[in-house]
């Protein structure tokens, strides 16, 4: 399925679309195939998919000690430099902000479990981020892209597709837990049937080819959900921390002071010693896999590649990921890194830096207005998160399944990536797991040193998690 837009160019270039003004020059917006428009609903639709992350990002960091006001205004001006830096030294349609699973591992497991010091916890981030800025600057992950074979590639983008797939049907409560099966459909109630009415309708726009049907659908979904608590059904369940609001769309005020009190609060001497090397690394390795896989399964579901067939402008991409990590801890939050709902934007026909910029700068206004994001819910998302799987998932029939030796690592990678609802983790696995094939069919030559390395990491990483 290409979901890539298209303009049409005959043959003499009379009917060739040319640049138009400041901007469409200056993000190459014409000659990408795009519109100004359609950038403009790709980044509403990507900064709306992950909104969410303005309020979540700051929930998890209160576990840690961070004030949940802090924890806003840090996630809304890493995610507004880092994004609008993709968007203009980069060029790549896809959005940065702190990220969701390593926010909890810097929360729950670093400093709830291993009960490190905040101030030395958000020092550990800090080293990893100058690694990983050196990492970037020897363009070690562009050598690692160039070593991954081109159907683990395929499998990274569909197994991101289904893990993208699986976030918003588990978002929508539709598919919930259950100890006899695993999963398990949940029972239909007024949400339930409230989201698959903003799903079917979110269907329809996008098969009718409807401009802005993504963000169109969040916006209807959001309307239907409004009598859920009020006049049926209850929405108690999106509300894990207050069960007492019944109500999906809620209005909690419209302006917030930004708070500027854990800015530079952080420990770099005190995360230097020795039994923190572990936590640096933990970090270090797990940024590098969840950006690298990120960004290599947007680029190749989406076909925003060059012509060498490698992600366009990936040490640009790879330069600025590498240094919103750094800034992150200085700010008061865990690491930042592309984030997965780029998707839905690149689903829309975004396909240009100036949906990362635009979507960087939807960001500024909520260091003020973040109680605003309340009035969309979780299931309104749902629809927008289940499409973009959809789409990412059209590589998968690139794969040459005939080849067991080829289709193995991408089948781990598709399978493995939901299942264990890690990208870092199904990423590693498969990594190890093509290796070790190739070293057991005596054709370990056809690994690059490269590939060596990261399996290795990949091994200690898989190990430490144990």
């Amino acid at each position: 399925m290409n979901y890539q837009s298209k303009v049409a160019e005959d043959p003499a270039g009379r009917g060739r679309p040319r640049p138009g003004g400041t901007i469409d020059r200056l993000f190459d917006v014409t000659r990408s195939g795009s519109t100004i428009r359609t950038e403009i609903i790709a980044a509403l639709t990507t900064f709306l998919a992950a909104s969410y992350v303005i309020v979540v990002n700051p929930s998890i960091l209160e576990n840690a000690g961070i004030p949940f006001s802090a924890g806003v205004t840090a996630t809304v001006l890493v995610s507004l430099v880092g994004s609008c830096a993709m968007g203009l030294y980069a060029r790549s349609p896809i959005l940065v902000a702190p990220g969701m699973g390593i926010n909890a591992l810097f929360a729950y497991t670093m400093v709830g479990g291993a009960k490190v010091p905040l101030e030395i916890a958000l020092g550990c981030v800090f080293w990893a981020g100058v690694l990983f800025t050196i990492l970037a600057l020897l363009n070690l992950r562009t050598a690692v892209i160039e070593a991954i074979p081109k159907d683990l590639r395929y499998g990274i983008a569909c197994g991101i597709g289904l893990f993208i797939t699986l976030i918003g049907f588990e978002n929508a409560k539709f598919i919930v837990a259950n100890p006899d099966t695993i999963v398990a459909l949940t029972r239909f109630t007024p949400v339930t049937l409230t989201f698959i009415a903003g799903f079917v309708i979110a269907v329809a726009l996008v098969v009718r080819r409807v401009p802005g049907a993504m963000m169109a659908g969040m916006i209807i979904t959001t309307i239907l959900a409004i009598p859920i608590g009020r006049w049926w059904g209850d929405g108690s369940a999106f509300e894990a921390g207050a069960p007492d609001v019944h109500t999906l769309v809620n209005w909690s005020g419209f302006f917030a002071a930004p708070d500027f009190s854990f800015v530079g609060r952080i420990d770099l001497v005190g995360a230097l010693q020795f039994a923190y090397v572990p936590f640096i690394f933990v970090f270090l390795f797990t940024n590098f896999v969840e950006a690298l896989s990120t960004f290599l399964g947007l680029a190749e579901a989406a076909d925003l590649k060059d012509e060498n067939g490698m992600p366009r402008n990936v040490k640009e991409s790879m330069h600025v990921d590498a240094v919103a990590a750094l800034i992150s801890a200085p700010l008061g939050t865990s690491p930042a890194t592309v984030y997965l709902e780029s998707g839905a934007g690149i689903a829309q026909g975004g396909r240009t830096g100036l949906v990362a910029f635009i979507a960087g700068l939807l960001f500024l206004p909520f260091l003020f207005l973040s109680p605003l994001l309340s009035l969309v819910p979780a299931i309104a998302t749902a629809p927008v998160l289940i499409l973009t799987g959809l789409f990412m998932s059209e590589p998968m029939g690139r794969i040459n399944w005939t080849n067991i030796e080829d289709a193995l690592p991408a089948f781990l990678a598709i399978v493995l990536i939901p299942l264990t609802f890690s990208i870092t983790l199904g990423l590693s696995l498969a990594i190890i797991g093509f290796v070790v094939m190739k070293l057991v069919l005596g054709k370990a030559r056809e690994v690059r040193p490269v590939m060596w390395f990261v399996a290795a990491l990949a091994a200690m990483l898989v190990m430490q998690i144990q």
